[in-house]
Formats: C-alpha cells, sequence, structure tokens
C-alpha cells in the first residue's frame, strides 16, 4: 500500500498523526505500506531564529494573547499523551524547518527517512532542540547513520531545495489545505491526526478494495 504524507517537523498535529497511523498499522499486519514523507512547511516565512517562545509565536500568528495560545498548548499536550508522546512545549524552540526538510531527503536516498522524520519530530517537540541550527540537524542526522560530509553539504549547498518545493506545490495541485495530509495509492486522502480507528478502518477498506479489483 502506498501511502505519501505531507507534514512539518514543527507540526505537533503531524507528531500525534504520525504515531496514530503507526499504531492502527499494527492492528493490520496484512498490510505492507510504502512510506514516503513529502515536505510541507506550516509556516514558510518562519525566520531561523527568534526571540519568541512557542507561546508568544502562536499568539502572534493568529492575532490573540499568550494565555490563549498557552491553553490550546496544553490541549495538545494532553493529546499528544494519549498518543504515547511527551511533549514539553516549555523547551520548545521556533524556527524555520527548511532545511530539517532537506535532511529528510537525504535520508530518503540512504532508505533512513523514517527514522530521520521520527528524529526531528523528537527533537523539536520532546527534546527542546534547536532544529534549524545547521550544527543541531548535523547532530540529528548524524543519530540516524547520515554522513556527516553529506549533511555538511545539503545544508550549505541546498542541495535538496528543489524537493521540498516540488513537494509543496505537488501538495497544491492536489488540494492540501492543511497537515498532516496522508494520501493513498493515489487515490484516496485523509487529513489531520485521525484517531487510531479511523486509520484501521480506512486502510482496511482500501486494502479490501485493493484485493478485489
Amino acid at each position: 500500500m502506498k501511502i505519501e504524507i505531507w507534514s512539518d517537523v514543527v507540526c505537533p498535529f503531524c507528531y500525534i498523526g504520525k504515531r496514530h497511523l503507526e499504531k492502527a498499522l499494527e492492528q493490520l499486519p496484512d498490510i505492507e505500506p510504502e512510506i514516503t514523507w513529502k515536505s510541507f512547511e506550516v509556516d514558510p516565512n518562519a525566520p531561523v531564529h527568534s526571540d519568541l517562545d512557542i507561546y508568544d509565536t502562536l499568539a502572534k500568528k493568529y492575532g490573540r494573547d499568550r494565555d490563549w495560545a498557552k491553553q490550546m498548548n496544553d490541549n495538545m499536550v494532553q493529546m499528544a499523551d494519549k498518543a504515547g508522546l511527551t511533549f514539553n512545549m516549555d523547551q520548545v524552540q521556533p524556527t524555520n524547518s527548511f532545511n530539517a526538510h532537506q535532511l529528510i531527503h537525504l535520508a530518503n536516498e540512504q532508505g533512513k527517512q523514517d527514522e530521520m522524520k521520527e528524529a526531528l519530530l523528537k527533537a523539536y517537540f520532546e527534546e527542546g532542540k534547536h532544529v534549524g541550527h545547521k550544527e543541531t540537524l548535523t547532530e540529528i542526522g548524524k543519530s540516524v547513520g547520515l554522513n556527516s560530509k553529506d549533511i555538511e553539504t545539503v545544508l550549505n549547498e541546498n542541495t535538496y531545495s528543489n524537493q521540498v518545493v516540488s513537494d509543496v506545490e505537488e501538495a497544491h495541485r492536489i488540494g492540501v489545505q492543511g497537515v498532516p495530509f496522508f494520501y493513498i495509492n493515489d487515490k484516496y486522502g485523509l487529513s489531520g491526526a485521525q484517531p487510531v480507528e479511523v486509520f484501521v478502518e480506512a486502510l482496511t477498506e482500501i486494502n479490501e478494495e485493493k484485493v478485489i479489483s
């Protein structure tokens, strides 16, 4: 089963949605997924370095106050906890995710795309790491087995910038309005961090249709 997923490493719903999909697939051993992570930036204009924490960043983006942003994130932490994730929003460092997406493309060339995606999400939401810093990205890339010289080349020469842009353009062509977005067998779309049972039901129906056809 072909599953393409548009998401961002600074998107909390994307991390939760990833975990929900994984839990659903654990219940469906007959399905052999071919997962590809596609780039999508929830805020392509975000600065690499910001003096604002995640609460003030969200408050400014949506024209609300800090208390509102704090409540939104508290709700997100609870949702993440139910998915088995430990979000540490007080330590999240808002940044631009473009270079992180480039590393995911590099990892894909070496069969380590999922490991890279997971490491970046964990670094941002659970470990309070700055995933916009080249030094941090190098450290994370090396932790999943990427070569430091390859990482340095990609970050200095923007080797995969065209692929990142192409992913975003493709998302717009197929009507993606937000992430995470799961595109299955070039035909079916699921948007958002759907509950595990929704994934199970949808994937089962799609897989049965394939068997019948």
